[in-house]
């Protein structure tokens, strides 16, 4: 079974022709502005498909449930709760709700080249992206303002202006939060990176400049977006490290204090005993005499 529209407790409407003709017109608003919008909860059987697109862009957020979208007959793609998408005008597109767990989705549809070169600038036209629980209730919230805007006043040309920044704003308060999201994911794989190349080294002695090359990030950055994940700077964590190498050390296997040290690069175990005690609290003799377990 397939269905449109009509579900309970939805939320529609359209904008009259008559009133879209003007603003098609209008020399600040025929760029961007609403025509449609609405709210379908637990849209059980929701189903789309345009072949030839549709001649609006179309803004969907999913706040529960499940479902599915297909762009220019490309794979399905699953969408979750807190997952926004923006379909541009005129590309092929099919999207219906799981069967199992029908979606909840906030949509907007939008007319005018303006949005959807902002949308592309922003680079959310290139996938469904995951939103925080934040940025949720931003959606909603903006939504239930212009809903109101839009059904109460559909002839006030203030109010569609009003409707016009609020949808730039919300595009691009997502936009932001893509960027830092990406911007996360970068300085977590130049951390990981650079601890790999610690751990394979922990019998050696690298320099933050050694690391940072390995990286191919500055020494400066590269010590701010570590201390800033770890708490620790690179050169202090590595030391962690080989710490917690000779614990391991001197716990499983029956290498002197001397050989222990040498394992993990210090070639002066008495050196290596002071910071041992000084990161562990105990010297590495009283420590393997600790009981375990």
């Amino acid at each position: 079974m397939k269905k449109a529209d009509g579900f309970a407790a939805e939320k529609l409407y359209i904008l009259p022709e008559y009133i879209e003709d003007d603003l098609h017109e209008h020399t600040l608003l025929k760029e961007g502005y609403m025509s449609d919008i609405g709210y379908f909860p637990e849209a059980n059987h929701h189903f789309r498909k345009r072949e030839r697109g549709c001649p609006s862009h179309i803004m969907i957020y999913c706040s529960a449930g499940e479902g599915w979208i297909q762009l220019n007959h490309s794979n399905m793609i699953h969408i979750k709760p807190n997952t926004f998408f923006f379909l541009p005008a005129h590309t092929a597109h099919t999207y219906f709700a799981d069967e199992r767990n029908p979606w909840s989705i906030y949509w907007f549809h939008i007319k005018g080249g303006s949005i959807s070169t902002l949308a592309l600038e922003l680079n959310l036209c290139l996938k469904p992206i995951e939103i925080s629980y934040k940025e949720g209730s931003l959606f909603i919230q903006m939504f239930n303002q212009c809903y109101d805007f839009i059904s109460h006043k559909p002839y006030s040309i203030e109010h569609h202006l009003h409707l016009t920044q609020t949808i730039r704003y919300l595009l691009s308060t997502l936009a932001m939060h893509t960027y830092q999201s990406h911007d996360t994911e970068r300085k977590t794989s130049y951390i990981e990176e650079a601890i790999l190349f610690m751990e394979n080294h922990l019998h050696t002695s690298v320099s933050l400049e050694d690391i940072a090359k390995k990286v191919q990030l500055s020494k400066q950055h590269l010590n701010h977006i570590f201390k800033e994940a770890t708490g620790f700077p690179p050169i202090d964590y590595f030391l962690r490290l080989k710490i917690q190498r000779a614990c391991q050390l001197l716990d499983l296997t029956k290498l002197s204090i001397k050989e222990v040290s040498y394992d993990i690069g210090f070639r002066d175990p008495y050196y290596f005993s002071r910071m041992f005690k000084k990161i562990i609290g105990q010297s590495p003799s009283a420590y393997r005499m600790t009981l375990k377990g």
